[in-house]
């Protein structure tokens, strides 16, 4: 039980980390657009917790029982990862919408680039928060490693 806890607080942790990078860009959009930035902002938050989620629970089942900082995937297969979950996203917007336009093309690419972008990212966060973890506890493994190589000496010696 405490296993799925921790799977499902990850999905929702990874769902609104972006939610948090999407948001803006909804933001921008209704700014330029003209339409109602808050509400994009909104909307876009909805959408990029959703991709989070979805991404999440994609390498839930490719990766299995590893960590997040554990799994060894390139950036790039990791945002081609990222990316086909946006497009899955748009697949379902516009087929539950109305005519397939220009517009609604180009925002599938944006949006496809955007889950790359995001998978990407989580990914390099991760790696260097795992990196800074292991640089904090490097004066401990440093002093295990002179403790054991003193014992080898006097076993030795």
């Amino acid at each position: 039980m405490k296993k799925q806890l921790k799977r499902i607080r990850g999905m929702v942790g990874m769902g609104l980390i972006w939610a948090a990078g999407w948001s803006p860009i909804g933001a921008v959009i209704g700014l330029v657009g003209g339409g109602g930035a808050v509400a994009l902002a909104i909307s876009w938050a909805q959408i990029g917790f959703m991709g989070g989620v979805i991404f999440c629970t994609v390498l839930g089942i490719t990766e299995g029982h590893r960590r997040f900082d554990e799994i060894e995937m390139s950036l790039r297969v990791f945002g081609a990862i990222g990316g086909t979950v946006g497009g899955l996203l748009t697949w379902f917007f516009l087929s539950t919408g109305g005519p397939i336009t220009l517009g609604s093309l180009a925002m599938a690419s944006f949006v496809f680039l955007l889950g790359a972008g995001s998978a990407a990212g989580s990914l390099a966060l991760a790696r260097r928060a795992h990196d800074r973890e292991l640089l904090e506890h490097g004066a401990d493994v440093a002093d295990i490693g002179l403790i054991e190589e003193e014992k080898r000496e006097l076993l030795t010696g």
